[in-house]
């Protein structure tokens, strides 16, 4: 008996497994392509990466190893503390100006009572103009002579040199791309308050509270994890950051503008020392994981909490 029952149970799990693997092939065919090109464009140049970062790359002569020479020649690099320095100052302007305006603007819009498509698209409209015709449009308003400048002598302000000056530089490059990008950030923020409950608000409302009290109390608890996500995101995001540098001022004033990123593209395709870029990508590489592992854990004990 105990036999036949043992039978019944493995014959069981066996149809369970082979429903279990038919339910699953197809989805794992379609994503199979989207693996295959995330692995080729993703993996493949970072385990590249990590093997040139050991080299001293010559793609015509031969490669060579020279084992930790590339980082010994990071670490005595003059620029090193340079760059390191500016890209903490621009993701400290990041976080304290560019991280709070899609939140600010998306529970602006999830308030209003008309337009709310309109403003939306509002929202949204500086991500859709080209990069290109952006970088036109903000050296013409930092002009010394521009709108911007204009607009402050109108109040008895000094005139700015908002870009040649490396007091106002890189505060000038986080106002533009916090501008350009906090479209896509408040869109997220958006669809998270779209998914809280009406009857919350409506409650809300009925016990007489006003605006900011459900901005407070239902809100920003609501989409909290949105916050601690989008906060990951930023930190990324700002440590990469050198489009807008190199249109801006090219990493000027004096280097006031050169973030780490942008060393390691001068070091690459303006040197040509692939060996020595690949090595400071590395390090980029692991101070970001390292980040995310540690922000991924303070978010799980927030949930917990």
């Amino acid at each position: 008996m105990a036999t036949v029952i043992a039978a019944v149970e493995e014959r069981t799990a066996g149809n369970r497994l082979s429903k279990k693997v038919k339910d699953h092939f197809w989805a794992v065919l379609f994503l199979l392509p989207a693996i295959v090109i995330f692995c080729i464009f993703l993996w493949t140049p970072i385990v590249k990466g990590m093997v040139y970062s050991f080299m001293n790359v010559d793609f015509v002569n031969g490669s060579t190893f020279v084992g930790l020479t590339n980082y010994r020649e990071i670490i005595e690099s003059s620029t090193l503390g340079i760059s390191v320095r500016n890209t903490l100052y621009y993701m400290f302007l990041g976080v304290l100006i560019g991280f709070w305006v899609p939140s600010i603007a998306a529970i602006a819009v999830s308030e209003l009572r008309w337009f709310q498509g309109t403003m939306r698209l509002m929202v949204y409209l500086p991500n859709i103009v080209p990069a290109v015709v952006l970088y036109g449009m903000w050296q013409w308003l930092y002009d010394p002579l521009g709108p911007a400048n204009q607009m402050l002598s109108g109040f008895g302000i000094h005139q700015v040199m908002w870009l040649t000056d490396k007091n106002t530089a890189m505060l000038s490059i986080v106002i533009a791309e916090t501008w350009q990008g906090f479209g896509t950030a408040a869109l997220i923020y958006l669809a998270g308050i779209v998914g809280i409950p009406k009857d919350l608000y409506e409650a809300a409302e009925i016990d007489g509270a006003g605006v900011l009290q459900r901005i407070r109390h239902i809100t920003i608890p609501s989409i909290r994890h949105l916050f601690v996500l989008l906060f990951i995101l930023q930190m990324i995001g700002t440590s990469q950051g050198f489009q807008t540098h190199y249109a801006l001022t090219g990493g000027g004033p004096n280097n006031a503008t050169l973030t780490y990123m942008y060393q390691i593209i001068n070091e690459a395709f303006v040197g040509f020392n692939f060996g020595k870029a690949s090595a400071m990508g590395v390090l980029m590489f692991v101070v970001l994981t390292s980040l995310s592992i540690i922000l991924y854990f303070i978010q799980g004990r927030s949930k917990e909490a």
